[in-house]
């Protein structure tokens, strides 16, 4: 389920589903500890009315969402035609408390007064955990309910305009005897219970008299804190200064922030600039104030896998700082490249993945592969940060980077690089490839691989490491020689995905895959107006037959991942196609890269939100949304569709 409304301020992280409900609720990391992922967790916002309860989330409700204020503030419709009921919903994280606001719009569309009753319920395993060792209660002098376990404290609490709550209940849910406290919401009464324990839930309720056609406002939010004490204090912050002026002063935050955005969006055509604009503050939601950029907070994929995309991938990071870079959001990049520094391998690689908060991620790469043993890594990770990095510099001109980053970082891991050469092929050793499915020699891997020594190179010779910027350019011209020797396919006239020695014989895979093909034009493995990519273009155009209509592009041929549809080549991802956007607008065809611009906008959510694949029969979105990726990648063919146009 994607998330249509996504929130930030770079430490608590709220993800809306279709129902306009909480579904992810980050604390105190982007991407990691949530305490509100799983089936069994149903954040609920419910209306009583003339004797009848609904649910948001029971389909008697339509909704609308969007991104209107140029930030990131999420604003919410939902109505229920059944009954004559409108709620406008505007949302907020504080750019500058650790809390979660809602601003809620109660519209009565009848003819008649009614007297309604708006419920909020949370539910929430404090930890990003399953164990049982929750406490919710009532705090009378606070006028709030209290959720903690430990280090994590959670203050909710609400008021209309004419005073605050005058309905809770706090209770148990998750197992058979104990749904949930949301039940106790069914009669239009909740029965004050003011303590538990446990797997712990709570609920609040608002009474509203509301004139026909007019309306009232409830005003809910929670605030979190790594102490009851800190979670109290921003709630008395809220209550003192009032929502309105929280919201406004979060509001002048993203403008701020936003201004090399907007000057950019002001320069693209009209079609593009709303969305432009979306894709940048959406990548930001997903980036934690230490530094870690998260691929995905959509904890969807928890209910039917064993993991999710809350995880920060060093490949995914530096293809997401690039654009941001390239629009002069340099501090972004500064932590993102603290991040990788305090995560790098003593060996001089980084590794799979990494939570927000540093330690390594889950991976199921080994060390021993048959009779040998290698480090469990995507290789081009290590590279695309190095490359990043040395754009960074070159951009920025900051000497400060070398200082603190060139012998600490960036020497260890061009050694690395350098060294990390098969003897029998000339390139890189075989690691696993940037989809984390094969171990081989990958051709995109190789192509990130040289185009970091190469550019790496230059910086030793800015850095006065001269002894390295030769090692460096020579092990770089090593390898394109070896590329050139090895990697294209002339019987399939296409870059071969890539290649493994087994008992000193070469055994190539024949398989076209996009990331070979556009990974060795972008790091100029090969030149963008050789034959060998040339002709591998016109190949995967030829193997995956995109269409002006249809212009989305596979991983490679055959892709299973997520596919429902066995007699497609796969999915249709909206990061391989970018690419194919972005090798137009280098060769000159602009208006094909328009043309699928055009259609990620057709495809987008309403709120500008990209998920990570399309099912090409029916144009669903698939896997996680948002996807940091795709965004990074729709900024920056954007960005170069700028500099093309100049």
């Amino acid at each position: 389920m994607a998330r249509p409304i996504v929130l930030s301020n770079g430490e608590m992280h709220v993800g809306l589903n279709k129902y306009g409900v909480v579904h992810d609720f980050y604390y105190p990391y982007v991407g990691y500890e949530n305490h509100a992922a799983g089936n069994g967790l149903r954040h609920r916002v419910g209306v009583y009315i003339d004797g009848e309860l609904s649910w948001t989330d029971d389909g008697s409700w339509d909704f609308d969402f969007r991104y209107p204020h140029a930030a990131l503030i999420g604003h919410t419709i939902a109505r229920n035609k059944n009954l004559d009921i409108m709620l406008e919903f505007d949302d907020v994280v504080d750019s500058d408390m650790s809390v979660f606001i809602r601003n809620i719009h109660v519209i009565n569309r009848a003819d008649q007064k009614r007297d309604i009753r708006l419920y909020m319920y949370q539910a929430f395993t404090i930890g990003d955990g399953h164990s049982s060792t929750d406490t919710a209660q009532y705090l009378p002098d606070s006028n709030a309910i209290l959720h903690y376990r430990g280090r994590r404290a959670f203050i909710i609490s609400g008021q209309t305009d004419s005073g605050v709550f005058d309905q809770y209940s706090i209770g148990l849910f998750g197992d058979e005897s104990h749904e949930g406290s949301y039940r106790d919401a069914e009669d239009g009464q909740l029965s004050s219970n003011n303590v538990e324990h446990g797997r712990v839930d709570s609920i609040l309720g608002f009474s509203l008299s509301v004139e026909a056609h007019s309306s009232a406002r409830v005003h809910y939010w929670v605030a979190a804190g790594m102490s009851t004490r800190e979670a109290l204090f921003i709630h008395r912050q809220v209550k003192e200064q009032g929502i309105h002026a929280r919201v406004h002063a979060t509001a002048k935050w993203w403008n701020d922030w936003m201004a090399p955005a907007k000057e950019a969006a002001a320069r693209l055509p009209r079609q593009y600039q709303d969305r432009f604009l979306e894709s940048i503050m959406i990548i930001k939601s997903q980036i934690d104030k230490r530094g870690a950029v998260i691929a995905s907070t959509d904890s969807t994929l928890l209910n039917y896998s064993k993991d999710n995309y809350a995880y920060s991938w060093p490949r995914d990071g530096a293809n997401t700082v690039w654009p941001l870079i390239r629009l002069g959001y340099y501090q972004e990049a500064y932590r993102f490249f603290e991040f990788c520094q305090r995560g790098l391998h003593p060996n001089g690689y980084l590794m799979h993945k990494y939570r927000a908060d540093g330690a390594l991620g889950s991976s199921w790469h080994p060390y021993v592969h048959g009779s040998s043993t290698t480090p469990p890594i995507q290789e081009d990770e290590t590279a695309l940060v190095v490359f990043v990095f040395v754009q960074f510099y070159m951009l920025s001109k900051d000497s400060s980077l070398i200082k603190d980053f060139y012998h600490s970082m960036i020497k260890p891991m061009a050694n690395f690089m350098a060294e990390f050469i098969d003897e029998t092929t000339g390139l890189p050793k075989p690691s696993y490839d940037l989809w984390e499915e094969r171990f081989l020699i990958n051709t995109h891997t190789v192509a990130v691989t040289y185009a970091a020594l190469l550019a790496v190179s230059e910086l030793a010779a800015v850095a006065g490491d001269d002894e390295s910027a030769v090692k460096w350019r020579s092990a770089a011209d090593d390898i394109q020689n070896a590329a050139h020797k090895h990697l294209f396919n002339g019987e399939r006239q296409v870059v071969y995905r890539g290649l493994i020695v087994e008992n000193g014989e070469i055994q190539y895979d024949q398989t076209v895959d996009t990331a070979a093909v556009f990974g060795s034009f972008m790091f100029g493995l090969f030149a963008s107006d050789s034959h060998e990519v040339k002709a591998s273009i016109d190949t995967v155009t030829r193997v995956f037959g995109p269409s002006k209509e249809h212009p989305g592009l596979p991983r490679y041929e055959d892709d299973p991942y997520r596919r429902e549809h066995p007699e497609t080549s796969g999915n249709w991802w909206f990061i391989t196609t970018l690419w194919k956007a972005q090798y137009d607008i280098e060769t000159g065809d602009a208006d094909a890269a328009k043309n699928t611009l055009d259609w990620v906008n057709r495809l987008m959510l309403s709120t500008g939100m990209l998920g990570e694949q399309i099912d090409p029969t029916n144009n669903e979105v698939i896997s996680p949304a948002p996807l940091t990726w795709s965004h990074a990648e729709y900024v920056a063919t954007l960005i170069d569709l700028l500099g093309n146009e100049r």
